[in-house]
């Protein structure tokens, strides 16, 4: 029996540009509880939950931490998103 749980938030958007918006701005929101694991969130359709898309990337960096980058960034992984 595992001692971890996932909270699935169902929240709407127009498409799927805007549900990975909208994931990140919510994970980023919540930073400061250090149970969010931005590595893990995924956005699906409505119809088909079974098919997600990840919003982060989900390499693990130096430490244990998660890169912050989108999940399809071309620049090298970051433990801070650059300004």
């Amino acid at each position: 029996m595992s001692s971890r749980y996932v909270i699935h938030l169902p929240v709407t958007a127009a498409d799927l540009a805007r549900a990975k918006i909208l994931a990140r701005t919510a994970v980023r929101s919540l930073a400061i509880v250090t149970r969010v694991d931005p590595g893990e969130t995924t956005v699906s359709t409505e119809d088909n939950q079974g098919v997600r898309h990840r919003v982060f990337c989900d390499r693990r960096l130096d430490g244990g931490r998660r890169c912050v980058l989108r999940a399809d960034h071309e620049t090298p992984c970051a433990a801070r998103v650059p300004r």
